[in-house]
């Protein structure tokens, strides 16, 4: 199977896919030959790419489509596109058991049991998620290749529970993009380059690359991210989709290959602000082995995220616009004054021109947080999750990579590795006054101070700038303008929506609100994505410009 010729000359060659891809692929395209009704329909590529999931379950209620057909023609597409064709590479290893989950999910809806909206929808979940299925959970590292978890993530089993179809692992930048500062992102030792579905030579960025890539070309309904400072929100806006970071403690850590506890957390990319409201209502919730999830006030916790996608939700609302940093790029500034026109049409009120306050108190110390973290977490991860792995902690991470240096560790180094190891534990007082500094500046004299200030319901500004080409000899070095490191500082909720395509590449709007204003923020975005509707579908050019 190959893709069309693109206007720009490329072919899409048909190549091998690996072994345990080919078996399932294989089976996407022979399996149901008996099975009746709609299970047999064809799903045209444009179902995948153009239509959400209250479209799709729409259908299924109707008996015009089911869990296995999706399935199967999300099976085929990552067949043509992701592992031949363009050779996306965001999907680094489909589920063996997606089409037995599809058909369980199928009978139970034809015996009248449908488990909720994301009955026989297929999601896919970045590759720093335990599964305790046939599936590898591996950080994209070769050190934990073929390896299993010993049991699923608390959002796995809620996913499952809810009646998605675990499509597969999406690849990422290696160890969430936390062993190099001078990596590629979406690159994994395990999974290889990740490429920009608009423009091949571009980055996906990273850490969440796959996952967003995936979502864009329309490999899946919707995806499952990670962040600690922009790794779903950048990847998001360089694949034209939309990423949305909760608020800490929304979405469970349990069961997700750490950076950062104090700024983990999961949360959707999805072609639309309703898709990303609709996967959130099943990730978010408490869990006995997550504190953080306990820690929300009264109230917060009955957030109504479909509810809040409300005609009007900018209607008066205050919107702070933050100006510095912005994209030093003409056309994309360009693209928010003209976001800044459709948010100021649908009747909001915008407060110009306002700063962070405080924003360049946390630099160091955010480094410094990430560093004692990591070392703390990744340790107690291989315990819990994976402790028949060769490494236990990071110290043989550090001595796997140097004895593997040639797979494992190609164009850059492990000096973030090393950092971390050099820390001195969580009581230390270098940690313990980080961390404060991190939430006095970022939360009291931050955010917390410019949103009371200044009456706001939310900041926007733009996300960042056009993708940058890829480069394994700088790795991602470019101006990336943004404003990730408040909120994820903080662990306040973040949103970026498609804003526009600068020479065919996407750049995103971002909005930003205080802790626990998921619900609002979420409104706020829609609101913006439905007047403005300015994501397009990749081409996959072999480059922009």
């Amino acid at each position: 199977m190959t893709a069309p010729v693109n206007r720009r000359g490329f072919m899409a060659a048909s190549l091998p896919l690996g072994a345990a891809a080919t078996a399932v692929v294989t089976g996407a395209m022979s399996d149901g030959a008996q099975a009746a009704g709609p299970a047999r329909a064809a799903v045209a590529p444009s179902m995948l790419e153009g239509l959400d999931a209250a479209a799709l379950q729409a259908r299924m209620a109707a008996g015009r489509l089911s869990a296995l057909g999706l399935t199967r023609a999300c099976l085929r597409r990552i067949a043509a596109i992701d592992h031949a064709g363009p050779q996306l590479r965001s999907v680094v290893e489909v589920n063996p058991d997606a089409l037995a989950q599809a058909r369980v999910l199928d009978a139970e809806r034809k015996a009248g049991r449908v488990r909720g909206p994301l009955h026989g929808m297929p999601v896919l979940i970045k590759d720093n998620i335990a599964t305790a299925d046939r599936m590898a959970t591996t950080a994209g590292s070769l050190a934990l290749a073929g390896l299993h978890a010993q049991r699923d993530a608390h959002i796995v089993t809620r996913l499952r529970e809810a009646g998605a179809v675990i499509l597969g692992k999406t690849n990422l930048s290696e160890w969430a993009n936390f062993r190099s500062t001078r990596s590629s992102s979406g690159w994994s030792s395990r999974g290889g380059q990740t490429r920009n579905a608009y423009a091949l030579t571009r980055t996906p960025s990273g850490s969440s690359s796959g996952s967003g890539v995936a979502v864009a070309a329309g490999l899946c309904v919707f995806a499952v991210g990670t962040e600690t400072d922009g790794s779903i929100v950048s990847p998001a806006s360089r694949s034209g989709v939309v990423g949305f970071k909760p608020t800490l403690g929304r979405v469970s850590r349990d069961g997700i290959i750490p950076i950062a506890a104090s700024q983990d957390t999961a949360g959707p990319m999805a072609r639309s602000v309703a898709d990303a409201a609709l996967l959130m209502s099943v990730l978010a919730g408490p869990d006995a082995r997550d504190a953080a999830t306990a820690a929300l006030p009264a109230g917060a916790a009955a957030a109504d995220y479909l509810g809040a996608l409300k005609a009007g939700a900018l209607q008066g609302a205050r919107i702070g616009v933050v100006r510095s940093p912005l994209p030093n790029q003409p056309q994309a500034l360009a693209l928010f004054e003209a976001a800044l026109a459709v948010l100021k049409a649908q009747g909001a009120v915008l407060v110009e021109n306002l700063q962070i306050p405080n924003r360049d108190k946390y630099g160091a110390t955010e480094s410094t947080v990430l560093l004692h973290e990591f070392k703390d977490g990744v340790a107690k991860y291989l315990a819990a999750f994976q402790p028949d792995a060769p490494v236990k902690n990071l110290q043989d991470l550090i001595a796997w990579n140097s004895a593997h240096a040639a797979q494992a560790m190609p164009f850059f180094d492990q000096e973030l590795f090393l950092s971390a190891q050099a820390t001195s534990g969580l009581d230390s007082k270098d940690y313990v006054d980080a961390l404060a500094t991190n939430h006095r500046y970022s939360r009291a004299e931050g955010l917390d101070a410019l949103f009371a200030e200044n009456q706001l319901d939310a900041v926007v500004t733009a996300t960042g700038n056009p993708a940058w080409r890829i480069d394994h000899i700088l790795g991602d070095f470019s101006s990336r303008a943004g404003f990730t490191a408040p909120f994820a500082v903080s662990g306040y909720p973040h949103i970026t929506v498609p804003m526009g395509l600068v020479a065919e590449l996407p750049v995103g709007l971002s909005f930003g609100a205080l802790a626990w204003q998921d619900a609002k923020l979420l409104g706020i975005a829609h609101a913006y994505e439905q007047a403005s509707r300015m994501r397009r579908p990749p081409k996959f050019l072999a480059d922009a410009g």
